[in-house]
């Protein structure tokens, strides 16, 4: 595999048709293009993804109960190493819908893993948790 170099340019004005060419003819080759702008503080509040199980409230995280409920469902339908798809369709048996309203699928579950995996320590460590691995085990 051949050696890449790479440059990055930082930009202060419209960027010349001439300049692009210049580069492609030196053997350049645009790879990326990086934009920003300045936002108010309800637009920065806005655009930064909220994680599932939390909502804001007053101006600050609060657990959502529905969707931790959800969480901690998923998290015990694991354990019990059912499948993505019949862990969706439980999921979505229990009432469980996704942030977005939808029922829950196969895809939806396993983008779930990184927030199952930030959580599981407290989700372990929880009375719920330890109340729900004492009773029977249902079969997924």
């Amino acid at each position: 595999m051949p050696k890449m170099q790479r440059m990055r340019q930082p930009i202060s004005g419209p960027v010349e048709p001439e300049t692009l060419q210049t580069l492609r003819d030196q053997g350049w080759t645009l790879v990326a293009m990086e934009w920003e702008r300045e936002v108010t503080q309800e637009e920065a509040a806005a655009a930064a993804e909220v994680p599932f199980g939390l909502q804001v409230a007053s101006g600050a995280l609060h657990e959502n109960t529905a969707e931790t409920t959800a969480l901690v469902d998923m998290l015990e339908l694991m354990i019990d190493e059912g499948p993505y798809w019949r862990i969706a369709e439980e999921l979505n048996r229990r009432g469980h819908r996704t942030r977005r309203g939808t029922k829950w699928g196969p895809v939806s579950v396993f983008e779930m893993l990184p927030r199952l995996i930030e959580l599981a320590p407290r989700i372990f460590s929880s009375a719920e948790w330890q109340r729900r691995r004492q009773a029977p085990t249902k079969a997924v």
